[in-house]
C-alpha cells in the first residue's frame, strides 16, 4: 500500500469515527444509552463544593452548554473545556474569536468544582442566571406547567424537558422548596432550561389567583381527583398544578385551583413518578388545545 493509500484510509477512518462519536452522542443525550463514567478523582471524601455568589452558575455536559452557549440571554462568564470536548462542541476552531473566555483543562481540574459524581463530558459553562420572567409575561401562552414544592432537581429538569415538547409557554415552582438554577438541574433538563422560562414565586396560592385573572383554568392533578384530566378541560388556556413527589398538593393549592383531576389508570399500579405524570397530562392537555383552536 502507497502512502498516499494509506493517508487516505487513515481520514476515512478518522472521519467515520467523528460520524460515530456524533451518533453516540446524541443517543446519550436523548437518555436511549448510558453515558459511560468518567475517571474520577482518587480523593471524593475531602472534596467540597465551591461557595458560590448568588449570581454565579456552573453548567457542564456538551449539550447542556452547548445550548447555553446559543441562548442569546445567558450572560456568559467562562468557558473551561478539554481540547477534546471543544472540538466536540463544535462551536469554532480558534478561541481567541470567541465572545466568551476559553480555559482549556483537564478532567480532574472539572472534577474539583464539580466533584466526583458530575458527568461533565470535559465540558464546564460559568454564567450569571437567566434573567426573572413575570406572571404578566406570559397571558398569550394557552399552555403552563406549575408545580407545587417538586424538590428534585432532576425530576424538575425531566419535567422541563416535556414542558419543552408540547410546547408549554413556562414552568412555573415555589421559590422554597423547590431547585433553583443549577449544573444539576440543567443537566437534567438537558438544555430545556434554555429554551423555557423557569419562574420561581413567593406565594403559590396569589400566583394562582393571577392566573386565573389572567384567563387560565387551573387544574390541579391529584390520584383522588374528582373526574379524569380529559374530563376536565373547560376554556382554551390551561395551567396544570402538580404536587411534589411524597405529599402531592398541599391543601391551600387544592383550595386555590379552578379544578381537581386525576390520571386514569386501570393498571396495577396507580401513580406514577411526578416527571412521568406531567408528561402525561401534557401531552393530554395539548390534545383538548388542540381540538379547541
Amino acid at each position: 500500500m502507497s502512502k498516499d493509500d494509506t493517508k487516505d484510509k487513515s481520514t476515512r477512518d478518522t472521519h467515520y469515527a467523528t460520524l460515530r462519536r456524533a451518533v453516540r452522542d446524541a443517543k446519550r443525550e436523548r437518555g436511549e444509552i448510558p453515558t459511560p463514567q468518567q475517571k474520577r478523582i482518587k480523593s471524593n471524601k475531602d472534596w467540597k463544593p465551591p461557595q458560590l455568589q448568588p449570581e454565579q452558575v456552573f453548567l457542564y455536559g456538551l449539550h447542556t452548554v452547548r445550548a447555553a452557549l446559543d441562548n442569546k440571554e445567558r450572560k456568559l462568564i467562562k468557558l473551561s473545556v478539554t481540547q477534546n470536548a471543544f472540538a466536540r462542541l463544535d462551536i469554532g476552531e480558534d478561541p481567541s474569536a470567541l465572545s466568551f473566555p476559553v480555559e482549556f483543562v483537564s478532567p480532574q481540574d472539572i472534577d474539583k468544582v464539580l466533584g466526583p459524581e458530575a458527568i461533565h463530558q470535559g465540558v464546564m459553562l460559568e454564567t450569571r442566571p437567566l434573567p426573572v420572567r413575570r406572571l404578566e409575561a406570559l397571558k398569550k401562552s394557552p399552555l403552563l406547567l406549575v408545580l407545587d414544592q417538586v424538590t428534585d432537581p432532576h425530576n424538575v429538569g425531566a419535567i422541563m424537558r416535556s414542558a419543552v415538547a408540547f410546547d408549554a409557554g413556562a414552568v412555573i415552582t415555589t421559590q422554597r422548596h423547590s431547585p433553583t438554577e443549577s449544573g444539576v438541574l440543567a443537566k437534567s433538563a438537558s438544555g430545556a432550561l434554555e429554551l423555557i422560562p423557569y419562574i420561581q414565586i413567593g406565594n403559590l396560592a396569589e400566583a394562582l389567583d393571577e392566573l386565573h385573572r389572567l384567563g387560565f383554568q387551573t387544574i390541579g392533578l391529584d390520584s383522588e381527583g374528582p373526574a379524569p384530566l380529559e374530563g376536565t378541560f373547560e376554556g382554551e388556556r390551561v395551567a396544570l398544578v402538580l404536587g411534589s413527589e411524597g405529599k402531592g398538593l398541599r391543601q391551600k393549592t387544592r383550595e386555590t385551583v379552578t379544578s381537581l383531576a386525576r390520571l386514569d389508570m386501570p393498571g396495577a399500579i396507580k401513580s406514577l413518578n411526578v416527571s412521568n405524570a406531567a408528561a402525561i397530562a401534557l401531552y393530554a392537555t395539548r390534545q383538548h388545545l388542540t381540538r379547541k383552536s
